[in-house]
């Protein structure tokens, strides 16, 4: 299962979300407050906050799914620390107006987008992660077969709950839903 090319982009851009939002601070005019090229920042502005908007409604929404039965689990979110590297780029002297600046940064934003599609890596997303999402990186019971992947959520879960979830490509599923094993 491959996870369709448009939820991919959209998924992409709202990771970095953050990173648009620095660029445009950086593109305001030390007199006027104002940007500096103000189409093209309330063009970066929409285009990544529609994609954020659109993620963060589309995980908030998405239910029901296969009940699977978590068999190991370990919480992987720190590894969206490892999505800071394009985050370096903003402090370096990067100008909104340049063509040859934006050209680099869309060739290398490009790049790894291509990177990230293909290898279907697309929870690295500080977004979902300040929004409540974390990853973690299970085995689970799918009826008698065993299954090793990933799972979004918004809830913390351990060995021996039940979560519902949904497959967004070949290791990864974002759960609907938790019922923990506990009797508290």
């Amino acid at each position: 299962m491959k996870v369709k090319f448009l939820p991919s982009l959209l998924m992409f851009i709202s990771a970095y979300f953050p990173l648009a939002l620095i660029f445009i601070i950086k593109d305001l005019g030390a007199d006027s407050m104002l940007p500096q090229h103000p189409k093209l920042a309330l063009i970066v502005f929409v285009v990544f906050s529609a994609a954020c908007a659109t993620v963060l409604v589309a995980a908030n929404k998405m239910t029901g799914g296969l009940p699977v039965r978590i068999v190991k689990v370990s919480n992987k979110s720190a590894d969206m620390f490892s999505y800071t590297i394009p985050y370096m780029i903003s402090f370096y002297n990067f100008n909104l107006g340049d063509w040859r600046t934006l050209l680099c940064m869309l060739i290398l934003l490009g790049l790894m987008f291509a990177l990230a599609y293909r290898a279907q890596s697309f929870f690295v997303n500080p977004v979902l992660a300040l929004a409540g999402f974390g990853l973690y990186d299970t085995q689970f019971k799918d009826g008698s077969r065993d299954v090793h992947g990933l799972i979004i959520s918004k809830a913390d879960f351990q060995v021996g709950d039940t979560c519902v979830v949904q497959q967004l490509s070949k290791f990864l599923y974002l759960s609907t839903e938790t019922k923990s094993a506990r009797t508290d």
